[in-house]
Order: structure tokens, then C-alpha cells, then sequence
């Protein structure tokens, strides 16, 4: 983990944010020492059966009906 003082982290915020981005933990300091950490955070993962049981709980679709109300919307002459 790398250190990053408060005024570094003040001036080149937006590159100490790209590090945290591509996976880097860095600890902010104040006069030398440890008052914070920044660390990426964790993006969920989604597993098949919750991708599926997501799916289940949708209502079910009617065709006939979404394609009218994509014509209202839609200007099918273009």
C-alpha cells in the first residue's frame, strides 16, 4: 500500500483516484501519518441463478402491446 499525503491526494486527486480505479490501495497521511485508506470497491458479481431469478420476477411481456406503444413513441416514417 502506498502512502499519499493530504495535499498530494489535494493536487493530483484525479490520478490517485485512477490508481484506486486499476486496483491500488492507498493510505492518505496527514503530517506522516495514517488517517484513511482508499481501496476499490468490489463489484458485485452475478451468479446464473441470480440472473435467473431476477428474470422470473419480471412480469410477463406482451408483444402485441409493447410494439403499439413503441409506435406511439416512434416515428415509424423515417
Amino acid at each position: 500500500m502506498d502512502n499519499v499525503s493530504i495535499r498530494d491526494l489535494r493536487n493530483h486527486g484525479g490520478e490517485v483516484v485512477k490508481r484506486v480505479e486499476h486496483g491500488e490501495t492507498v493510505c492518505i497521511t496527514r503530517d506522516g501519518r495514517g488517517v484513511a485508506e482508499l481501496r476499490p470497491l468490489e463489484n458485485p458479481r452475478f451468479t446464473l441463478p441470480v440472473i435467473l431469478s431476477r428474470f422470473r420476477d419480471l412480469p410477463p411481456m406482451d408483444p402485441a402491446a409493447l410494439r403499439r406503444d413503441i409506435d406511439e413513441v416512434l416515428d415509424s416514417s423515417i
